[in-house]
């Protein structure tokens, strides 16, 4: 009798810790990425140093026009060596695609952080307090969402001409409204989920929910779609340049040094090949990393992205 009582007494107890008191949050997960998120991360740790130390270590300024002819694949002359040879101006392409990086990678980088901070707080904003402030600002973020990104960036850069502060405004908020909808729909998820509920009922604020409870669990899928966003951002950027409206001349930047070298591929010369493999390495490089992470949470990330 006395070993029946305590099983029973063991199952009784057991019970009772399956209705114990929720957590507050759940188990932070860590991911491993693979030898394919290995080498895509080197090789954006690899751009995202030469935006710092790249017109340092530039054979020639980017101005400089120092080959022997216009579009010349590698050679040397009395200046020094051309490795990736010249462009059309004869100007150092390598050093070109070193200074362009600072451009390209900098002012899209800049776009997306304020992107971010403005898609996070009005999308928590809104699924927070819900009611007409969700409304307005979802209205609004539809208005600007519906309108094509590229036709929006013409509208705004030909109306305020092309700088470098124009072009870091008018994609941060094209693609802050994109960022609003995943950060809505998250916030919306985890205000009902138990673990928030069980700090209302603690009588824990407002303030204290989002910063210790909506916020950490938002942060993986926000990370994860932070890369994403960065490669639409480059990619706009690069197009914005192609069209002539983007960086301008003569300070150089991937898309502008494409479409000024066009007219290279003619006479067999790579010099719009190697600004448009910065890109593709850069944009694809960061895809496989948000594939990567995405994948080793069962594809549920990517579910939240648009």
């Amino acid at each position: 009798m006395t070993a029946q009582a305590s099983k029973k007494e063991e199952e009784v107890l057991a019970e009772l810790d399956s209705f114990a008191e929720l957590p507050d949050a759940p188990p932070k997960r860590k991911f491993r990425l693979t030898w394919v998120g290995y080498l895509s991360s080197a090789i954006v740790a690899f751009w995202l140093i030469m935006c710092l130390i790249g017109p340092s270590i530039a054979p020639f300024h980017e101005m400089d026009m120092d080959g022997d002819d216009s579009f010349l694949n590698a050679h040397s002359n009395e200046y020094g060596t051309f490795y990736l040879g010249t462009d059309y101006l004869a100007r150092d392409t390598l050093s070109r695609v070193l200074f362009g990086a600072r451009n390209t990678i900098g002012i899209s980088l800049a776009a997306t952080l304020l992107a971010y901070l403005m898609g996070i707080t009005l999308g928590i904003l809104a699924a927070v307090k819900g009611g007409w402030i969700d409304m307005g600002i979802s209205r609004v973020n539809d208005a600007i969402l519906a309108l094509p990104t590229i036709m929006l960036g013409l509208i705004v850069i030909a109306a305020l001409g092309s700088s470098i502060p124009i072009l870091i405004g008018t994609a941060a908020v094209i693609y802050a409204t994109s960022v609003f909808r995943i950060a809505r729909a998250l916030g919306q998820d985890i205000m009902v989920q138990d673990f928030v509920e069980a700090a209302q009922a603690r009588g824990e604020g407002i303030w204290w929910i989002i910063r210790s409870e909506v916020l950490p669990n938002a942060a993986m899928p926000l990370a994860t779609d932070f890369g994403l966003r960065l490669v639409f951002v480059v990619l706009f950027i690069s197009s914005l340049s192609f069209l002539g409206l983007g960086v301008q001349p003569p300070a150089s930047d991937w898309g502008s040094m494409v479409r000024e070298n066009l007219a290279g591929l003619t006479y067999g010369s790579y010099a719009a090949i190697w600004p448009a493999c910065a890109i593709a390495s850069f944009t694809i490089s960061i895809n496989l990393i948000v594939d990567d992470i995405s994948a080793k949470s069962g594809g549920s990330l990517a579910k939240k992205m648009v």
